[in-house]
């Protein structure tokens, strides 16, 4: 390269490689922190960690391993009643050798053994009747069972244990197929497993209405969304759950069209809706939002990995707030608004201004210049926590809610077909709202073969 004999020539060569330079130390900074990015400091799961795994928030420190005091155990206990009773005949003296037929003896000790008994399909043969009718000469036939309608068939147990394996237990197709000819010799065809997870979500529309009427009149529920693979493409799994429903919805798109959908429930919502900082939710002003403070502490970590000294500060800041709320939840402190906004200005000193990049003189902005807006549009949102005790400091229980989807996916792959994705998220939500009510999955989702709608009336 020949360098130009005029200074002022050189000046602008320099000042042209210095801000390259500068552009440059932008670009090495990003592409270290995608680098070293984990679920500690990004939005990454925590599936790609490997075995280095660690939590945002600070954990409980214990005095000892083990069960805690206060933890309900689930140690095997004696039932009054058991189904076999083998008693152990006490005929000659371990001693001596004498005769101890003839004597009376009493029950010493009883130890009781829960065991599995061999797996086999119980047959039940259904035998109508017929006559001829003394008043009309008519020939007449009783009536078989509703739910008994061919020659032979698969009973409701079967269909339930099926429906279960399948969504519950995220077990594919061929290898309920495999299971069913491994344990009771007949290999259940995936037609029918099919067939009966199409009924069961067919019977649980009123019940779904009816999780989701639940979820309106709460005064808090978390929402979250996640990436949800059919038929090669990507579409979402929306979230809506609280501590005892969970409403589960699939839509091609995860912004603006799917929150407005008719599916969607946050429309609908008046309370304090629990969410991370996407944009979309920001859109309806009919709800009070509150955004997850577990998502915030994690880009800042990233930040602070980086160099930042206000990330530092306002992690710290977050975490002081979070255990206070935890030792005093009723109390809230006129200085964390203070303290809040003196940090922010803080980090807008340190955090580099926007960059014009491009001919239509878009506007880039570092990570931490986002997080920085972010902070400051969505502040009410962010301290929302620090003032209602009914406000979660995380949404971890959307989160919680929507990761037996991405074990399914890992398991069983993408779904074939939209419609085999909603029933699964329907079935999903309704067992889901079950286990968190403490209801036998298997009894109720039997019930619902046969057409019963379980209401959550009761629960409230």
């Amino acid at each position: 390269m020949n360098l130009p004999d005029n200074i002022e020539d050189l000046k602008l060569i320099v000042l042209k490689l210095l801000e390259e330079n500068q552009q440059l130390k932008v670009r090495i900074k990003e592409l270290e922190m995608q680098l070293n990015s984990n679920s500690h400091n990004s939005s990454k799961p925590p599936s790609t960690d490997g075995f280095k795994k660690k939590t945002i928030l600070p954990k409980i420190k214990y005095d000892k391993k083990g069960g805690q005091k206060g933890h309900k155990g689930n140690t095997l206990k004696k039932i009054i009643n058991p189904d076999i009773i083998e008693q152990i005949p006490l005929i000659i003296c371990p001693d001596c050798g004498g005769d101890l037929s003839q004597i009376q003896k009493v029950v010493s000790e009883a130890r009781q053994v829960f065991d599995l008994p061999e797996p086999k399909l119980l047959v039940t043969e259904y035998r109508n009747e017929k006559c001829t009718c003394p008043n009309c000469q008519a020939v007449k036939f009783s009536s078989f069972p509703q739910f008994v309608n061919a020659p032979v068939q698969y009973g409701n147990g079967v269909k339930t244990f099926a429906v279960l394996l399948n969504v519950v237990y995220k077990i594919p197709l061929k290898k309920i197929k495999q299971l069913f000819s491994d344990l009771y010799k007949y290999p259940i065809n995936e037609a029918t497993i099919i067939s009966a997870s199409e009924i069961c979500f067919q019977n649980l529309e009123t019940t779904e209405k009816n999780i989701g009427q639940h979820l309106l009149q709460s005064s808090t529920a978390h929402f979250d969304e996640t990436g949800f693979r059919v038929n090669g493409k990507n579409n979402w799994l929306h979230a809506v759950t609280n501590s005892l429903f969970t409403y589960l919805y699939v839509h091609i798109n995860r912004g603006k069209k799917a929150l407005e959908s008719t599916k969607s429930l946050i429309g609908q919502f008046t309370g304090w809706a629990i969410h991370d900082c996407w944009s979309s939710y920001f859109n309806f002003s009919n709800v009070k939002h509150a955004i997850c403070g577990a998502h915030l502490l994690r880009e800042l970590q990233g930040l602070i990995e980086n160099g930042s000294l206000w990330a530092k500060e306002f992690q710290t800041f977050l975490l002081e707030i979070y255990q206070s709320k935890k030792e005093k939840p009723n109390e809230t402190n006129s200085q964390w608004n203070i303290q809040y906004d003196t940090i922010c200005e803080k980090a807008n000193q340190e955090e580099p201004p926007p960059i014009i990049t491009g001919k239509r003189g878009k506007y880039k902005r570092s990570k931490g210049r986002n997080l920085l807006n972010r902070l400051i549009n969505h502040k009410d949102a962010v301290l929302a926590f620090s003032i209602y005790p009914e406000v979660p400091f995380t949404n971890n229980q959307a989160e919680r809610d929507i990761r037996p989807t991405k074990l399914k996916q890992k398991v069983s792959g993408c779904f074939r077909t939209f419609h085999g994705a909603e029933i699964y998220a329907r079935i999903e939500g309704y067992v889901s709202t079950l286990r968190k009510n403490q209801y036998n999955i298997f009894k109720e989702l039997y019930d619902t073969f046969m057409s019963k709608n379980f209401n959550f009336e009761i629960l409230t």
